[in-house]
């Protein structure tokens, strides 16, 4: 057999269920209870300063 044909054997079966495997771990780690704690600010970020823009002084201190 030649090396094509057996590496992509193993991408097409093996490495699919184990892709399939990992997605559905993660999914299961992101929607584990208790994880709404510490995913609430991250998602919230875009809406921080929905009222007005954000001043200087926040903008200087992150860079500091």
């Amino acid at each position: 057999m030649e090396t094509y044909s057996l590496l992509r054997e193993i991408a097409d079966s093996w490495m699919l269920l184990a892709l399939f495997i990992f997605f559905v771990g993660m999914a299961i780690w992101v929607f584990r209870p208790g994880s709404t704690k510490i995913y609430n600010d991250p998602a919230n970020i875009p809406f921080r300063h929905e009222d007005k823009p954000a001043s200087e002084d926040a903008d200087s201190a992150k860079e500091a």
